[in-house]
């Protein structure tokens, strides 16, 4: 090896010799100048990596500003993998049914209320929120209203059903967001059904169109002035006379300044509704509501099919898809939410045999193409 000498001055340094003042002088200032000009070399700082996309579809939502909801069972919520993928997943829950009138007042003077409260304290501590599902239907009514120990008069119904929504809505104020006010109101043609509510009696509105709709929402805003209060319906969701008859009754309170807030799209269906002409007819649907000044909330969505084949999976999965990039598309279109997450508790084999797998997850709550097309589409 040779020996490694820097000259300073008089002062001399060999790797192998001694170290004299003026030589440790020099090989420091040698030292600096060295690491002085490696330093001043240009180098590329290694890129920051981007983060990844929201993992969850309660997250890549959040970033449209769309809340991710579930119709939900308080029954349910002991079983670990049903509230972790709830409260995981989704932004907002609904009652599917226990708040309804049947099931939270199921006597004239009692109210049962732990239920929906199960749920509301579940969504509060999970950070979400709750929408109320609902408080005047035709259908799902206990027996002291469809079968009264003394005939309704107009004015007794009014009265009990005035009671019921201040009630009702009173319980939950500032905890349910949001309220399906009158559910399913309209026939196809887009005038009133004939109905308890309506004219059989009704509550003293019969033969004025939506004049009792207008009552409720009064009623319910007055219980609880921050709600945001809907009209809910099905085959409404795109441009037809069921749906004309809804945006009439929304332009005239809108005009007439009655509390309404927006109306919900039911969206039980099949892939066959995934066309061009009926996604056009949506999104214009969405677009006419929301010139309004309106939300709109696809509020009962499942898309469901005759067997789990791969190809009727993938259709499902489309049809996911397709409606949620219009949803996205539309500043109006506020809340996507599901009837139910799970085909394990669907709703769909009782009422349409042969018919299932509606949801995004599996009985056994894996996710399904219908989850990642969704989840695609949002991130």
């Amino acid at each position: 090896m040779h020996a490694l000498k820097v000259s300073f001055g008089s002062a001399a340094l060999s790797r192998g010799g001694a170290l004299m003042p003026g030589a440790a002088l020099a090989l420091f200032v040698a030292a600096g100048l060295a690491g002085c000009s490696s330093g001043s070399s240009s180098s590329t700082p290694t890129p920051t990596p981007p983060p990844p996309p929201p993992a969850t579809l309660r997250l890549a939502a959040q970033t449209h500003n769309v809340l991710m909801g579930s119709a939900a069972d308080s029954g349910y919520l002991s079983e670990s993998l049903y509230a972790s993928t709830l409260s995981t997943e989704y932004s907002q829950l609904e009652p599917e049914n226990e708040m309804k009138f049947g099931l939270i007042h199921p006597e004239p003077t009692t109210y049962a209320y732990a239920g929906p409260d199960a749920l509301v304290a579940f969504a509060q501590a999970n950070g979400m929120k709750v929408r109320g599902h609902n408080l005047v239907w035709d259908s799902q009514l206990p027996d002291w209203v469809t079968a009264p120990t003394s005939p309704w008069t107009p004015a007794t119904l009014n009265a009990a059903l005035s009671d019921h929504i201040a009630n009702v809505v009173g319980h939950y104020k500032g905890e349910v967001y949001a309220w399906d006010v009158v559910n399913e109101p309209f026939d196809g043609n887009g005038n009133i059904r004939s109905q308890i509510w309506y004219d059989s009696p009704g509550i003293g509105y019969a033969g004025q169109g939506t004049k009792f709709i207008e009552q409720a929402l009064n009623w319910a805003h007055a219980a609880d002035p921050a709600a945001k209060l809907f009209v809910n319906d099905y085959s409404v969701e795109t441009e037809n006379a069921k749906s004309d008859g809804m945006y009439a009754m929304a332009q005239d309170f809108v005009n007439r300044g009655v509390p309404l807030s927006g109306v919900g799209l039911e969206f039980h269906i099949d892939p066959t509704f995934d066309t061009a002409s009926n996604l056009n007819s949506l999104s214009q649907n969405i677009q006419r509501f929301g010139a309004l000044g309106l939300e709109v909330h696809i509020t009962e969505l499942d898309v469901r099919l005759p067997d789990d084949t791969t190809a009727s999976l993938t259709a499902q999965a489309q049809t996911y898809k397709d409606l949620i990039n219009v949803c996205l598309a539309q500043k109006a279109c506020t809340v996507f939410q599901t009837w139910g997450f799970t085909d394990k508790y669907s709703w769909i084999p009782s009422f349409f045999p042969g018919y299932g797998w509606a949801l995004p997850f599996d009985e056994n709550y894996a996710k399904k193409p219908a989850y990642t097309s969704l989840l695609t589409a949002l991130q």
